[in-house]
């Protein structure tokens, strides 16, 4: 793990528009570690959760939005479930996350692969297809053989299908899409 260099100057902007997404206030947290003892993944971070939570404390944009943390996150909540001050640390790493996409900072590119291939298939099925996420991530990842033994296997049991399945209200889900891209336009 890095250790945490709070020479960067304070970026105050940043401290309010992370505040102000996620709907939480930052400052609250005293730096107990529990969402760092519990997290699952910690051993994996850059920056365990603790240290991105006092690092966006002081304001240090590029250090956080540059980190692996805030993409290996798996958004368990373990870490807002232990958080004596009822912090939603979990929905903070989410809009950390956000802010890093839309800056095009994104330090571990296969879990964005894996996102956009995921986001489409739902755009475009109205629910995930699993074979064609799994697909779109394997090609656009380079890791095409991933999983490959897998397929049959999963297939046999009827977990997977391999041609996607039509849901009612698939044109609605896609429409929310579209809403969503709108505003993330006005928004810049």
């Amino acid at each position: 793990m890095d250790s945490i260099n709070l020479s960067n100057k304070t970026d105050w902007s940043f401290i309010e528009e992370v505040a102000e997404k996620s709907g939480q206030n930052p400052s609250l947290c005293y730096q107990c570690g529990n969402c760092t003892a519990g997290c699952p993944y910690s051993h994996f971070f850059d920056y365990p959760v603790s240290q991105i939570m006092r690092l966006l404390q002081a304001g240090q944009k590029d250090t956080i939005l540059n980190s692996k943390a805030i993409w290996l996150c798996a958004t368990c909540e373990t870490c807002t479930t232990r958080c004596p001050c009822e912090i939603d640390v979990a929905h903070i790493m989410d809009t950390l996350r956000i802010i890093a996409r839309r800056e095009n900072r994104v330090s571990e590119k296969d879990i964005k692969t894996f996102y956009d291939a995921f986001l489409s298939s739902v755009k475009q099925f109205g629910r995930l297809y699993e074979v064609g996420t799994l697909l779109t991530y394997n090609l656009k990842s380079g890791n095409i053989m991933t999983d490959a033994d897998l397929g049959p296997k999963v297939m046999s049991h009827n977990k997977i299908h391999f041609f996607p399945r039509s849901i009612k209200g698939k044109d609605q889900v896609a429409k929310i899409y579209e809403r969503y891209q709108d505003k993330a336009k006005k928004h810049g």
